[in-house]
């Protein structure tokens, strides 16, 4: 063979489905030649039955049969004709274009606060008014008051958590004639930071008994 008979992979046909390869692709071609419709369903199902061998990790795996109709007939352009126990796909319903995902509406403007605040407060909307309500309530103004101290390392007023409360709510939770008071910052923000302390400590005494077990192992022995 000379170099001028060589042929290379950008000069020859385009294959559909490149993990059947070049073989399957021209067996496929070879099937759509085939003039009486008796020998194409015989090639065609003797195709399909080498599809299968090649994937024999997916022979238990439901409408694996379908799947390699569905193949078959892409990798032949939708031009094989040929009898099938399913129905035909078509070339339209192939090239059809999934609608639009729905993503999840965020409220940027409070992003601090984040969006299981917004769930809680879609809950709280939809109980009765009563006691355990109120205790609801206010514990979520307090965990957005904590969250809010997160963001902003400084102070907040009560007022502040009250009105985006309210905005959050849609107007149905006001709590801005409240006579009672929110946690105190200092008491928010100590309960993180004694939790910070004590994983701290925790990872300390891991990292020194850790540490005795590797000087124990390092010392000579006689």
């Amino acid at each position: 063979m000379t170099i001028d008979e060589l042929e290379y992979n950008t000069e020859r046909e385009h294959l559909i489905i490149p993990e059947y390869g070049r073989h399957m692709q021209k067996m496929i071609n070879h099937a759509k030649t085939l003039e009486t419709k008796e020998e194409r369903n015989k090639v065609a199902k003797g195709i399909i039955a080498v599809m299968g061998n090649m994937q024999p990790h997916l022979r238990d795996v439901p409408d694996f049969q379908h799947k390699l109709w569905d193949q078959l007939f892409i990798m032949s352009n939708f031009e094989l004709d040929v009898d099938s126990d399913y129905e035909k796909p078509t070339k339209e319903l192939l090239e059809e274009r999934p609608e639009p995902l729905k993503y999840p509406q965020n409220f940027p403007k409070y992003r601090f606060y984040g969006n299981n605040i917004k769930t809680m407060i879609d809950v709280a909307n939809t109980w009765e008014d009563g006691d355990h309500k109120e205790a609801l309530t206010y514990t979520i103004a307090n965990h957005m008051k904590k969250c809010f101290l997160n963001w902003n390392k400084d102070t907040v007023e009560d007022d502040v958590i009250y009105d985006h409360l309210f905005e959050l709510s849609g107007g149905r939770i006001n709590l801005k004639n409240s006579e009672e008071d929110l946690s105190d910052a200092t008491s928010l923000m100590r309960s993180k930071t004694k939790f910070s302390s004590s994983s701290s400590n925790t990872s300390n005494k891991k990292g020194g008994h850790h540490k005795k077990n590797t000087s124990n192992y390092k010392r000579k022995r006689f």
